[in-house]
């Protein structure tokens, strides 16, 4: 007789500056510094103690595998980072963190989501299909490690 493998229960908890280490680690797998997306620790610590940022890590059977971090101002919410690492892609950890963000983003009274995404990332596909519509784009946004440059776009919903 076999039996199907364990699905490890996946989740999100609200986290802080005590939970770098874990951000760092997902961050380091989650980017390609080709493209020069992602922050560093001493950004990550810089922005948290700000007013209405919020940060939040995904964990599957305990373990960190993603985290998202936003920012609530007036009527408006900013995705600004959000990261899944590449063994729990497809498992739905980056859809539930796009939830969290939405539905933190509607608590805190924001009619407005934004966020900007470097254009060609597989995530476009993801935040089209939580509404997320493009309204812009950013020429040569994101310099990568050998100085190539890369095109952003903004993309926003309204709620």
């Amino acid at each position: 007789m076999s039996s199907a493998p364990a699905v490890l229960p996946l989740t999100l908890a609200q986290a802080g500056g005590h939970d770098l280490d874990a951000v760092m680690t997902v961050m380091n797998a989650a980017f390609d510094s080709q493209f020069g997306e992602a922050w560093t620790r001493a950004q990550c610590a810089g922005i948290l103690p700000m007013s209405g940022v919020r940060l939040t890590i995904a964990r599957l059977g305990g373990e960190p595998v993603g985290f998202s971090l936003m920012r609530h101002v007036a009527d408006e919410a900013e995705l600004l980072l959000v990261a899944v690492i590449p063994s729990a892609r497809g498992k739905g950890v980056g859809g539930a963190l796009l939830q969290r963000f939405i539905d933190d983003a509607r608590n805190a009274g924001s009619s407005r989501l934004h966020l900007e995404v470097r254009d060609g990332n597989s995530a476009v596909d993801l935040y089209r299909r939580y509404q997320f519509k493009v309204e812009g784009r950013r020429t040569k946004y994101y310099r990568g490690a050998d100085g190539r440059l890369f095109d952003a776009l903004t993309m926003a919903r309204r709620d």
